[in-house]
């Protein structure tokens, strides 16, 4: 899965048999398998005591109208065996670094943080790596959270305000925006 990531790369993919590390970056067939699906893989990896690196920690991400399971999942439940586990990407400091540093390069001067906006749904991921990393975040209400706060007709695109707002407060969250969709 996601073989174009290490396009470029000077690594050698091999078998499980074969691995000295694990990199995840989500389920073979996320629309139909779950993270019991692996539970027996997990546990030979995690026998082996591999290092598995997480490319991506969100546990479910949306796809269409549907959530679908994430890599996220399976390194939680990795570490849950007691395996060493490692997560890359938001909401860690280096990503927001790196991504900052390619807009500067095409900007063609360096960008204050009041000048980068995080769009995102995640309140692990992207909405604390926003917050870390001080930038502002446009929240999307209709992605994973939505039925926390959905209202009376249940539309992810429709939520009940003060149940947002409720739900925004519990994480100490404070986007500067927030939509129910991005579209473009």
């Amino acid at each position: 899965r996601d073989l174009s990531l290490y396009q470029g790369l000077h690594v050698d993919l091999v078998g499980k048999q074969d691995a000295q590390t694990v990199v995840c970056t989500g389920l073979v067939d996320d629309t139909v398998e779950t993270p019991e699906n692996y539970r027996g893989l997990l546990a030979e990896l995690r026998a082996r005591d591999l290092p598995f690196i997480c490319a991506n920690p969100d546990i479910v991400v949306e796809r269409g109208d549907s959530l679908v399971w994430c890599s996220g999942a399976l390194a939680r439940d990795y570490e849950a065996l007691g395996g060493k586990t490692y997560i890359v990407g938001k909401p860690h400091r280096p990503i927001y670094e790196r991504a900052m540093a390619r807009l500067g390069e095409a900007a063609g001067s360096e960008l204050a943080h009041d000048r980068v906006l995080a769009i995102g749904d995640g309140m692990p991921t992207d909405v604390a790596g926003a917050k870390a990393f001080g930038i502002d975040l446009l929240y999307i209400s209709a992605g994973i959270h939505a039925a926390d706060y959905a209202g009376d007709g249940g539309d992810p695109g429709e939520p009940d305000p003060e149940r947002l707002a409720t739900f925004l407060q519990s994480h100490e969250a404070r986007p500067a925006a927030w939509m129910p969709r991005l579209r473009w």
